[in-house]
């Protein structure tokens, strides 16, 4: 069976929502004051130079297509990096973020606060199982991306293919593409955040995807662009759109 010869997954650029949530964990609040649904947030300023330098990157690597989250600021990171080099562009709302129900726009100190039993239902099950109510786990997640990925190797064959999405994704690609389980993923996660704009790829190496890049931001520092990271601080609890 034919496979593909190289995987990447690109994080979005720095949003709006990032530098919101941000300062909302960093000043103490329990809630995010975002005025868009998480499916309109778009890029910052910064988040837009970052997806210019992306595209720079992008071109020596030739894709044959890329795939993108449905939300506002990853189209816009995707169509920026793209820009006029002739790459198909398909939109798949099973790239989107996760949902994070009743815990969403909710800082750390909101979800203790606010929702005390589901912080510690968290707590009990882990980050991989624990599915908020009206919200999904990373194993929901992984489902939808498990179609994605078959579809997209049984559509190209031997090819090039660049995924654009959010900070999750790039960790659950990688637990597909290497065959990782729980503890290993999760090892991942606690040391890893994962940058804005930051490649993460996988080559073709017989039956195999093999680690390239992960969580790279060199591109943006050739370009002369500064590198953000707005960890999940509630990995707790909601993420940063």
């Amino acid at each position: 069976m034919k496979e593909l010869q190289w995987l990447a997954v690109v994080r979005h650029g720095q949003s709006t929502g990032n530098v919101t949530a941000q300062a909302a964990e960093e000043g103490g609040a329990e809630v995010i004051e975002i005025p868009e649904r998480d499916a309109d947030v778009p890029l910052s300023d910064l988040g837009r130079e970052q997806a210019e330098a992306v595209g720079e990157h992008l071109g020596r690597q030739a894709p044959d297509v890329a795939v993108v989250s449905p939300y506002l600021r990853t189209r816009q990171t995707a169509r920026l990096a793209l820009g006029d080099r002739g790459v198909p562009l398909i939109v798949d709302e099973r790239l989107r973020d996760r949902e994070l129900g009743v815990l969403d726009l909710l800082t750390g100190r909101g979800v203790q606060a606010r929702l005390p039993d589901e912080a510690r239902r968290r707590s009990r099950l882990g980050k991989f199982y624990y599915r908020p109510p009206g919200g999904e786990s990373w194993a929901d997640v992984l489902l939808r991306l498990r179609a994605l990925l078959r579809e997209v190797r049984e559509d190209y064959p031997e090819g090039r293919v660049v995924l654009f999405a959010h900070e999750a994704t790039v960790l659950l690609v990688r637990y597909l593409a290497e065959r990782l389980d729980e503890a290993e993923l999760m090892a991942i996660a606690h040391r890893t955040t994962i940058a804005n704009c930051s490649i993460s790829s996988w080559r073709r190496e017989g039956d195999l995807l093999v680690p390239e890049a992960f969580n790279a931001v060199d591109h943006l520092h050739r370009e002369g662009t500064q590198p953000t990271r707005q960890e999940d601080v509630n990995a707790s609890a909601s993420h940063h759109p």
